[in-house]
């Protein structure tokens, strides 16, 4: 039987040890690959996002990397003075940076994707909207994996 004491003792470091373990995932979704920069540099070039406008639905936390559901949405009109063109997902610690690529037209109606995507480890997944009159818009997401994807 514990008596107070070592119950007290015994929470505490299981309270340290909860706030170090967060540190560390923090840390490590803060991380971006060599490849995510130069990934993303090349979308933005030198252009300044806005960040309103794009959609970016993603789970805050998964059990399993190998499966991560992600829904891209852009408040967009599509009409013929400004729709958009394409949206890019890209992670910032996948051995890949460049996750997907969806590509819409006119035709399109709306600027919609569901998909399902794999995660490394925990991370920032960033989504990125090219509208047809040169305007970029750019959203960013933490995901928490708790088991890896990838095959890391």
């Amino acid at each position: 039987m514990l008596d107070r004491r070592t119950f007290l003792l015994h929470a505490s470091a299981a309270a340290a040890l909860m706030v170090l373990l967060d540190g560390v995932r923090a840390e490590a979704a803060a991380e971006e690959s060599a490849e995510f920069k130069a990934s993303l540099e090349a979308l933005l070039g030198k252009a300044t996002p806005q960040e309103a406008g794009l959609m970016l639905d993603l789970p805050e936390s998964v059990d399993n990397g190998d499966y991560v559901p992600v829904a891209l949405a852009v408040d967009s009109s599509m009409t013929p003075e400004s729709y958009v063109e394409a949206v890019h997902l890209l992670s910032t610690a996948n051995p890949r940076a460049a996750v997907a690529t969806f590509r819409f037209t006119l035709l399109s109606g709306k600027a919609r994707v569901t998909s399902r995507m794999r995660l490394a480890k925990t991370q920032d997944v960033v989504a990125i909207a090219e509208l047809s009159d040169g305007r970029i818009l750019m959203t960013r997401r933490k995901v928490d994996v708790k088991v890896g994807g990838c095959g890391i």
